[in-house]
């Protein structure tokens, strides 16, 4: 089943999406993030969306504004591809190769939860950024509160899944990241999600034997392919991710877990990696991403201008006077 969050008329709903694109809104239901929250899980939203299949139906999805399917309440964005991680280290260090820690755990970032854009969304230059990129993922929706999960019980806690785009501010990045933290404002501006939440059971179907999901994943800029992929060449699967994020602590509903920027042009920052120079060039104003995967939709965003930075000094050189 699909779910799409919209505006129609100045109203906000959500509805179940038909395969030929007609909605089904449920009734009384504004926020998909709540009722994600009161139906507890995957069996909950399946009931409520085919209660909405039982009364009339709604505009078709081209007559409204698709809105990010949830608002989270956090993102955690993991890197869990190989070849995209040797692309951007080659980019950015110009070291070959995977680190090997990275192999002891699936190792993810908190992003900003607050700056999610939806399907057809203009994404803001980040202010002070000249290296805009793109990064295509796919993130899990968690629908049940856990904690100290397994991997076969976190199974059960992932409601549903939405096409990812992590936008990436490479310069800032590059430069904050050389004090040991980050990244932060590489990455706060804008992370789109949409355009619908396709629930868990959907896509069983293309779960293979090692417990990936075999899903085509496509990047393309202006309209023309930089990036394919499959998702099962993750390392991890979303279940195992889901357990490591829950470990000493709680995964809630709303939670979104991203994949990771898959690899084969996955993010123009690989590219660069392998090609040693910035081609395709960085992203600007007039530039349109469309991500899609195989199972979940298509996710188009076209970059639009950013603010200037307000001017901050630069740090003090403080004396180490004691009280």
């Amino acid at each position: 089943m699909r779910f799409a969050a919209y505006e129609h008329q100045h109203r906000h709903r959500v509805a179940v999406v038909e395969d030929d694109g007609t909605l089904f809104p449920l009734p009384g239901v504004s926020s998909l993030s709540t009722l994600i929250v009161e139906t507890d899980g995957l069996p909950g939203l399946l009931a409520a969306g085919r209660e909405a299949l039982d009364v009339p139906s709604g505009p078709h999805v081209s007559r409204v504004r698709l809105l990010p399917p949830l608002q989270p309440a956090s993102v955690r964005d993991f890197v869990t591809f190989e070849e995209h991680v040797e692309g951007v280290r080659r980019s950015v260090d110009g070291v070959a190769g995977v680190p090997e820690q990275w192999y002891a755990a699936p190792t993810f970032y908190f992003t900003n939860p607050h700056a999610i854009y939806g399907h057809q969304d203009g994404i803001p230059m980040p202010p002070g950024s000249t290296v805009l990129d793109f990064e295509l993922e796919v993130g899990a929706v968690i629908g049940r509160e856990g904690r100290d999960l397994t991997p076969e019980q976190a199974h059960d806690h992932i409601v549903g899944y939405t096409v990812f785009n992590d936008w990436s501010a490479r310069d800032l990045q590059g430069a904050e990241m050389k004090v040991g933290l980050g990244p932060c404002k590489g990455k706060d501006t804008a992370t789109a999600l949409g355009p619908y939440l396709v629930t868990a059971d959907e896509l069983e179907p293309h779960r293979d034997a090692d417990g990936f999901l075999r899903l085509a994943l496509t990047a393309e800029i202006n309209g023309h392919v930089v990036g394919k992929d499959l998702l099962s060449n993750m390392s991890w699967t979303f279940e195992e991710m889901t357990a490591y994020a829950s470990r000493g602590t709680r995964v809630v509903p709303g939670d979104v877990l991203g994949s990771g920027t898959c690899g084969n042009g996955g993010c123009l920052a690989e590219l660069w990696g392998l090609r040693g120079e910035q081609t395709p060039a960085p992203l600007k104003p007039g530039d349109t991403v469309v991500l899609t995967v195989e199972g979940i939709g298509t996710l188009t965003n076209t970059v639009g201008p950013g603010v200037s930075p307000v001017a901050l000094p630069a740090g003090r050189r403080r004396g180490r006077e004691r009280p």
